[in-house]
């Protein structure tokens, strides 16, 4: 008998115009297009996606969570989105969400050790939260 897996609860980075298209079309995408962070992905797990620039490649601020949802199944697949870019993609059913600031949540946070350099654990483009930073950052998201 295999024991139940503990839901995950999982941070993706990317330009809020970037997560608007994901959105609309269902998927997630992380680091590029890697593999690799999404693999680590299992069906049920719950994502939020941080922006920290409004438009990738540009230095226009946003310093939100923009997009909260649950991962749809187990399949990781790769999508041709141009003659030399193929990344891999989930599917998610995204939830209805308000944008929420990161600012007024900074020193609650678990993940942000160093409050000073809040915006450290970001670099990685992918990482997982414990479930008491999840709540804190879904009941913001989620009220409308």
């Amino acid at each position: 008998m295999t024991a139940e897996r503990e839901t995950k609860y999982w941070v993706i980075v990317a330009s809020k115009d970037h997560v608007r298209t994901g959105i609309a079309e269902g998927f997630a995408q992380a680091c590029h297009g890697k593999a690799g962070p999404l693999k680590r992905m299992r069906k049920d797990d719950f994502v939020i996606y941080y922006s920290g620039k409004q438009t990738m490649g540009k230095m226009d601020k946003c310093q939100e969570f923009t997009a909260i949802g649950q991962v749809k199944s187990d399949d990781t697949y790769l999508f041709q989105m141009t003659a030399d870019f193929c990344p891999s993609r989930r599917n998610v059913t995204f939830f209805d969400h308000r944008d929420v600031s990161i600012l007024p949540l900074i020193n609650e946070l678990e993940f942000i050790q160093n409050k000073q350099s809040w915006g450290y654990p970001f670099r990685f483009g992918f990482f997982e939260i414990n479930k008491h930073d999840f709540d804190l950052i879904s009941t913001q998201m989620l009220q409308h």
